[in-house]
């Protein structure tokens, strides 16, 4: 009987092991993420786009290292891209990550169908052309063309 439940136990290890975790570990990081996004959020339900000026103040609580507020619209259109503007005013429906995970798709979807979570994707830190996997915590908005807000960050 014993040797049946170790048996038992490493399948299941091995089972979970071989799923995708759907948050990032639990850890400082994480947690700041999402109380982050969730203030932003409500920003939003309240301001609308007016949010977005403080959003973009580098050095804010809202953009601050490596961490930055980010919005799309209903159509999946990037409204808010504080670090990387450039992206702003177009949607990047089906652009993968290096494995093959379409995720601002997956960005939209996530918010769409449960309000908010997280989602993992592999990108180049800022300054490396190798991608880490970086997870962001996204939430859904009702604001004026304004649909999802985010923020993300790279596990240590």
């Amino acid at each position: 009987m014993f040797r049946l439940i170790i048996i038992c136990a490493s399948f299941v290890l091995a089972a979970n092991s071989a799923y995708p975790q759907s948050s990032p570990p639990n850890s400082d990081q994480a947690k700041r993420i999402q109380m982050l996004v969730d203030r932003a959020a409500e920003l939003v339900n309240t301001k609308g786009k007016e949010a977005f000026s403080e959003f973009r103040q580098r050095g804010s609580e809202w953009f601050t290292g490596d961490t930055y507020i980010f919005a799309y619209a209903p159509d999946g259109t990037v409204v808010l891209n504080p670090a990387f503007p450039a992206r702003e005013g177009r949607a990047y429906h089906g652009e993968k990550d290096k494995k093959g995970k379409a995720f601002h798709d997956e960005i939209l979807k996530v918010a769409q169908t449960k309000g908010s979570g997280w989602v993992d994707y592999w990108l180049p830190k800022p300054g490396q052309t190798e991608p880490s996997q970086k997870w962001s915590y996204v939430k859904a908005v009702k604001a004026e063309g304004v649909a999802v807000v985010g923020a993300g960050f790279f596990p240590e």
